[in-house]
């Protein structure tokens, strides 16, 4: 199992010509997804090279045109490439009705349907789940409604200790499934083989934590807690703590905080104000509170 994550904007506000604002694809045990979306995501997305049709979930943090104003361009694309499977969008109340209106006043139809899941809870919750990853918002304090985003996987089978399995012939291929599920093997002389004797323990499992515009917020420290990779907006640095607490944004300080309370394995932060010239200022910062800090830049791919 592999976490791989792929930066394709990571700067705040309107965009620029090298700086283009939030949008993320994870990649995390065989699934695809898209976090947020803003404007000039799928120019980023053929610049870095993600495919488009392996995404079949989005989630968007919050209606703020910098995380969600390139969802249209995006959808009205998958539309002209002929797109039929259904497409599921995660995000605030009001979503489904300014995308809607947005496609119906330009006339874009399409093939595929658009199942739209609005949030509305304040608590963390469970949005997505399938057999092999688990999506739950994680409740950020912004100047509107803001969810994180908390991607885990599930703990896959037990993989076949082969050695202690070959020491018993009667142990067909055909019983492989059974044992990696977590069964015993009966033999034929009516003994019993310990399923911990056949098997080793699975894969751990990966996890990571997308934390979007928010303000300094401890109370999300236990869903996030020893997440293997944690992105933290840091829109400013501790100089402008006051602006930062005015907009209901984060320093790089207080992103390093949180990941140390959390005790996360990688911190990434993003979000940087353009104010700031030199973002190896954030690190410098963030680094002083928690070692293990890395910065988002355009195309960075982490891998876990």
């Amino acid at each position: 199992m592999s976490l791989e994550l792929t930066i394709l904007g990571c700067h705040s506000a309107t965009p620029r010509v090298n700086a283009h604002p939030t949008s993320q694809y994870l990649e995390i045990n065989n699934r695809h997804f898209l976090i947020d979306c803003g404007e000039g995501t799928q120019r980023q997305m053929r610049k870095h090279k993600v495919g488009f049709s392996k995404i079949n979930q989005i989630f968007i943090s919050h209606l703020h045109g910098d995380h969600f104003f390139g969802l249209i361009g995006l959808i009205s694309t998958f539309g002209i490439l002929n797109r039929e499977k259904e497409l599921h969008i995660y995000g605030p109340k009001g979503l489904k009705q300014v995308t809607t209106l947005q496609l119906k006043v330009s006339k874009s139809y399409s093939k595929f349907e658009i199942i739209y899941h609005e949030l509305i809870s304040k608590e963390s919750e469970l949005i997505f789940e399938d057999d092999k990853v688990s999506v739950t918002t994680i409740p950020l304090n912004h100047r509107v409604y803001t969810n994180g985003f908390l991607f885990k996987e599930k703990t896959g089978q037990k993989k076949l200790h082969i050695e202690n399995v070959q020491q018993y012939p009667e142990i067909e291929t055909c019983d492989y499934h059974n044992i990696k599920a977590g069964k015993d093997y009966i033999l034929e002389s009516g003994e019993v083989v310990k399923n911990e004797e056949l098997t080793l323990p699975p894969p751990k499992t990966k996890s990571y934590a997308f934390c979007s515009d928010t303000s300094y917020k401890e109370d999300i420290v236990p869903i996030i807690k020893n997440v293997d990779l944690l992105y933290h907006e840091a829109t400013f640095l501790s100089d402008r703590e006051d602006l930062a607490k005015k907009t209901k944004h984060s320093t790089a300080k207080q992103a390093a905080q949180i990941a140390a309370l959390a005790n996360v394995n990688q911190l990434i932060i993003g979000h940087y104000s353009s104010r700031y010239q030199n973002i190896e200022l954030f690190k410098e910062e963030a680094a002083a509170i928690f070692e293990n800090v890395i910065l988002a830049t355009e195309g960075k791919k982490v891998l876990i």
